[in-house]
């Protein structure tokens, strides 16, 4: 693994320029010569591997050059005459890189495939998202011919625990003469994963540089004043942590936190003591304000000193924080613009371009402000006149003019690339984004601004991670322009600088593997390869890989606790007889004690709780404990809570509840008095008269009623425990070894071995669940995949494809089995081309878990038991999979039905959006992927021809206005 972490020494910038020297006459050379900048290191040591014929595994940080790598390999591919394809993992980074190489290379050698756009998909350079390529490779297609090169950017995504899988799919199956050049952010296990791509892809470099060509330096934005993180001179490169001497592997977290902060010297970086103080200061406030003395005109009068205070850097005390148009003018009086700021909201990006709007402020000139007019009207030509204010084209427009845009999922794909380009051209210099921008969109800014350290995961508010605080913050610093790149962290209550400063100094963002076999991969592996090569190929996974990394670990830590154990064993012999034999004994007796001890606990709890259910009103008892011991009457019984909790009156007049916690045993009855029918327990009176009858009855020492039973079986608790318990002490008390003078030292080392082996046999059973587990999920999905007919045993005994099964192999989707069974069971039959695109939906469709709601009526009477099917198949499918231990296919939404159906109908966006919570951003995407949908189905082999020209027909009804124009800009 070669490791680049910063500028070379003289002897090796020496030896770096006679190797350039010698390959000038390469394709290299040739390469380099098309370039107007040099090279740095790492991005050449890449370019050789792929021109010496082998892959290569790149891992920098964001902004510094692992593109150029991908570059090189399509360069190489068109020098020899071969294909090359550049994968994405979202649709706008594939638009974005299709412009750019379009440029470089012409129009017409250039294509571009998304699951929506299909574009001179012949040529000699595709982009394309990676789960087009996957299934270029299942259905075998003639496009793979000539392949030579795979560009896998952003392949840290096989992370991701929805799709991550597909990355995994791709480079398994992937022709082995293919060259694979994959771009990774800087992960802390970069050997591994390029140990596992040698493994699978044969020779294959791995290449990694921890230096940011653009020194990166991090702040906090203390009201609108913008002070050092670090005191000192502390950038990115030199607050990144040591490697493992030894092993290479990153050190401990907590080991970290300390190393970071030391230089080469030994010297701490400190954290800048003006935010430490304040932090405590804010700290003490808080304390002194929620248990303190002195009320409001103590804490006034300290607020009206902190006001008066002028503003120095990092004045200990209660901050303001800085509105975000006054964030935006600190930052463009420093000029750090153009900067980034990471909301993570959408709705709190659009509201941060309002409120800089409403401030007044203006961040450009009147001639910036022409061309970004002219941008814009160009952009917003093609729209519908009558879908502009609903997609709000005239307040994204005003915002652009003054220099502000968003940028989010819920935005319309082509104001997004617009606000992309305006960015990077100088014009648009404050953009509101969320983390979605992170990944991999080419939008490089000065700054980069972070509200907060913490957002909502989907199920609750988080922190941010260390690798997701350096993706972000990665943004800042544009190569070849900006001297230096600013991380911004806005001052929150709270705000604890340590932790900031730990979050920009640790790179711990390891890179584990989300694969797992799915329905649509199983049957084309066995499609392909049969049952046991199809085995094997899973095995070669990442995420097998890993765990089979891990069993390694596992198995050494087991063989070291045997040789433990063997000691422990040797050190609890005994002389007299068997040791182990008596420390089995002693153990069996202690665990019988314990239960015991346990069982009678909960039996006492049970008689306890039987006793108070068995209280009926008028009953007189003996309170022990609680609040209000003593006697009392019991007003009535409670039997509807897990524990009873009857209500009683005490002698002096007190309403309360009694339960297992107020007794020290069973409770009965010491005499029992008749409730008036009259009696009120709201009325002092009949409270008091209550009280002084049950007084009257205790003196008279009148006897509960007769037939109550008060025998609550104490006496014959847990007999066959205790029978036990007095046979193992006999049997310990007979055994040899008991006599034995160093009996209690043996057992000490007895009891080290039995602790010992219960480890040691909780790790063999680690191993046992680690080893072959995707295989393992291999069958039991080929199990449920044979339950319903799409497997059947051939006439060899072997698993054959049923025609149900072909189809499904060209089905690909997270619902995918759901798909094929609405297909098999005719949902789509009766069905119109709106009512196919409507029902598309409900196969696609995923909303918000706070955007669920009761299922609403459908259209048509056709479309309603289309949708019943679907259904309840899907809750079939789910009794399976529970059955057969694997993640269960997520239910059918209906959300997208009625707006799906109006825009089938060809209803304005206006109206289609009315009555949702969709953006119309959210709108467009989930309609292409209904068109998605669509198309696979029209083109599966050997379907009815009415249903494929159906899809066909809805593809053409739902492609049309915003839907058609944001395919490409």
């Amino acid at each position: 693994m070669s490791s680049i972490s910063g500028p070379l020494s003289p002897s090796e910038s020496y030896r770096a320029s006679a190797e350039r020297t010698a390959e000038a006459g390469t394709y290299l050379g040739g390469f380099v010569r098309t370039l107007d900048f040099e090279l740095d290191e790492f991005q050449r040591l890449a370019c050789r591997s792929l021109q010496e014929g082998k892959g290569v595994l790149v891992a920098a940080p964001t902004g510094a050059g692992k593109t150029i790598v991908g570059e090189f390999a399509i360069y190489l591919a068109l020098e020899r005459n071969l294909k090359a394809f550049y994968t994405t993992p979202i649709k706008a980074l594939s638009n974005q890189k299709f412009t750019e190489l379009s440029e470089k290379y012409g129009a017409e050698n250039v294509g571009l495939l998304t699951g929506d756009t299909s574009i001179n998909g012949d040529a000699p350079v595709v982009v394309m998202t990676t789960e087009v390529l996957r299934n270029m490779l299942y259905a075998d297609s003639e496009t793979l011919d000539d392949l030579g090169f795979v560009v896998m950017d952003e392949v840290h995504y096989l992370a991701d625990r929805f799709r991550g899988a597909v990355w995994e799919e791709v480079i398994i199956h992937l022709p082995s003469e293919v060259q694979v050049a994959s771009l990774s952010a800087t992960v802390s296990n970069a050997e591994e994963f390029g140990a596992w791509l040698d493994t699978v892809r044969g020779d294959t470099d791995i290449i990694v540089s921890e230096h940011r060509p653009v020194p990166l330096w991090q702040h906090v934005m203390v009201g609108r004043d913008i002070v050092d993180l670090f005191a000192g001179e502390t950038t990115f490169d030199e607050i990144a942590p040591p490697a493992d001497a030894e092993t290479g592997a990153p050190i401990p977290v907590q080991e970290q936190l300390t190393a970071a902060t030391k230089d080469a010297d030994g010297q701490r970086f400190e954290v800048n003591p003006d935010l430490l103080r304040m932090a405590r200061s804010e700290c003490q406030q808080s304390f002194t304000g929620r248990f303190g003395h002195g009320g409001r005109s103590q804490r006034r009068q300290h607020r009206q000193r902190t006001e008066e205070r002028p503003r120095q850097g990092a004045q200990p005390g209660t901050v303001r924080k800085a509105s975000r148009p006054q964030v935006i003018a600190s930052l463009d009086r420093q000029d750090l613009l153009p900067a980034i700021t990471f909301i993570f909201s959408r709705a709190g990006c659009d509201a941060a371009v309002a409120q800089c709007v409403s401030s007044g402020l203006w961040l450009t000139t009147e001639k910036e402000q022409q061309i970004i007019a002219m941008r814009v009207d160009e952009a917003g030509q093609d729209i519908p006149s009558d879908d502009l204010d609903v997609l709000g084209f005239w307040t994204w427009r005003d915002g652009l003019l003054r220099g502000f845009a968003a940028h989010h999922a819920g935005m319309l794909p082509t104001f997004k690339e617009v606000v992309e380009k305006l960015f990077v051209e100088g014009l648009v210099k404050a953009v509101f984004a969320t983390e979605t921008l992170a990944l991999g969109v080419n939008m490089p800014a000065r700054s980069v601004v972070l509200e907060k350290l913490d957002k909502f995961n989907g199920e609750a508010h988080v922190d941010i991670t260390a690798g997701e605080y350096t993706q972000l913050t990665g943004r800042a610093g544009r190569r070849g322009i900006d001297v230096e790149g600013h991380a911004v962290v806005l001052w929150q209550p709270g705000t604890d600088p340590a932790a900031v400063a730990g979050l920009a100094s640790r790179r711990t963002y390891p890179l584990n593997s989300s694969f797992r076999p799915t329905y649509n991969m199983s049957i084309n592996l066995l499609a392909q390869f049969g049952r046991a090569r199809a085995r094997e190929i899973l095995e070669s996974s990442f995420a097998q890989f890993q765990a089979d990394r891990s069993v390694v670990g596992l198995a050494k830590q087991v063989r070291s606790r045997e040789e433990s154990l063997a000691g422990y064993a040797k050190s609890m012999t005994c002389h007299l007889g068997d040791f182990t034999e008596y420390a089995r004994l002693r153990r069996e007796l202690s665990d019988a004690e314990n239960v015991t001890s346990r069982s009678k606990s909960r039996a006492h709890k049970s008689l306890n709780e039987d006793s108070l259910a068995r209280l009926m009103p008028g009953d007189v008892v003996d309170v022990p404990g609680g609040r209000a011991p003593g006697p009392a009457i019991v007003l009535s019984s409670d039997h509807s809570g897990r524990e009873p909790r009857p209500a009683i009156l005490t002698l002096d007049n007190q309403l309360r509840r009694i339960g297992t916690e107020d007794l020290e045993g069973p409770i009965a009855p010491l005499t029992r008095i008749r409730i008036p029918k009259s009696f009120n327990a709201k009325v002092p009176k009949s409270r008091r008269d209550l009280a002084s009858s049950a007084r009257n009855a205790l003196r008279e020492n009148r006897p509960p009623a007769p037939g109550r039973s008060t025998d609550f079986g104490l006496g014959s608790v847990l007999p066959h425990q205790e029978k036990r318990i007095t046979e193992l002490r006999r049997a310990l008390r007979a055994h040899p070894c008991h006599g034995c003078s160093e009996r209690e030292d043996h057992a000490r080392w007895s009891e080290r071995w039995w602790k010992l082996r219960r480890e040691t046999d909780a790790l063999v059973r680690q191993i046992q669940g680690r080893t072959n587990t995707i295989a393992k999920t291999f069958d039991r999905v080929c199990d449920v995949l044979s339950a319903y007919g799409y497997l059947e045993a051939g006439a060899d005994a072997r698993l054959a494809i049923s025609p149900d099964g072909q189809r499904l192999r060209r089905i690909y989707g997270e619902k995918d089995l759901l798909i094929s069974q609405a297909l098999r069971l005719g949902a789509l039959n009766d069905l119109d081309a709106v009512e196919v695109a409507a029902l598309a939906s409900v196969l696609v469709y995923q909303a918000k878990r706070e955007d669920r709601g009761l299922r609403p009526r459908m259209p048509s009477v056709s479309l309603e038991s289309s949708v019943d099917v679907v259904i309840r198949e899907w809750s079939a499918l789910e009794d399976v999979e529970e059955a057969n231990k694997l993640p269960l296919t997520a239910e059918p939404e209906l959300g997208l039905v009625w707006p799906m159906y109006k825009w089938a109908k060809g209803r304005h966006l206006q109206d289609v959006l009315n009555g949702t919570d969709l953006a119309a951003g959210d709108f467009v995407r989930w309609v292409k992927q209904v068109i998605d949908l669509l198309d696979q189905l029209a083109k599966i082999p050997g379907l009815d021809p009415r249903v494929s020209r159906l899809c066909a027909e809805a593809i053409s009804l739902i492609r049309r206005g915003v839907v058609a124009y944001s395919s490409v800009l």
